[in-house]
């Protein structure tokens, strides 16, 4: 009889994983970061939709803006074309912004690209003297199962660094004088 429970409950533990497994494999792949950067959130927010930060943050992929929006701070209903190595190839991605509300939220979407979708939410919000920028990032990858293969053994963790990557980057400039190569010094708050 004990024999008997064992095997039962070890069948049911493999049932269990096996369905954690195959669910994890199927849903759509969501990424939440947070980053904590002593600096005001107007700072933080321009930063991180400054075309010319987002070429610095990406140099290790030689990521450019090729058309649309090429320089300067992305706005509302604007987009931009970057060309970028990933996984050993050259491609090209285009984004929108479809949200906006300085200084607080903007969503960017993707209109083309090797993604089937992705959106990505960046959300500030102040917290005594830091600033909190709050990554979701939800994306489906093409080619089907395969890409869902892809998701769960590399490609979730690939984006995740490079969202942090790039995060990183904006709190090294906004928490020094670097941001003002990026941003207008007009919105700086006086030392």
């Amino acid at each position: 009889m004990v024999v008997l429970m064992t095997i039962y409950l070890i069948t049911i533990q493999r049932s269990k994983y096996l369905f954690v497994s195959i669910y994890n494999l199927i849903k759509m792949p969501v990424i939440h970061l947070e980053t904590k950067i002593k600096a005001p959130i107007n700072v933080c927010f321009d930063l991180s939709r400054s075309i010319n930060l987002h070429e610095i943050s990406t140099k290790h992929t030689n990521e450019k803006a090729i058309s649309g929006k090429t320089s300067g701070l992305i706005e509302l209903n604007e987009t931009v074309t970057w060309r970028a190595k990933h996984l050993g190839f050259y491609q090209n991605l285009t984004v929108k912004i479809t949200q906006f509300n300085k200084p607080y939220f903007f969503v960017d979407e993707m209109i083309s690209g090797a993604f089937k979708s992705f959106k990505h939410e960046h959300h500030f919000q102040t917290n005594e003297d830091f600033t909190i920028i709050k990554d979701i990032f939800e994306y489906q990858s093409p080619f089907g199962i395969i890409g869902k293969i892809a998701d769960f053994i590399f490609l979730k963790k690939y984006m995740k660094n490079l969202i942090a990557k790039r995060n990183q980057v904006i709190k090294t400039y906004a928490e020094s004088d670097k941001c003002k190569e990026i941003i207008d010094t007009q919105i700086l708050p006086k030392k």
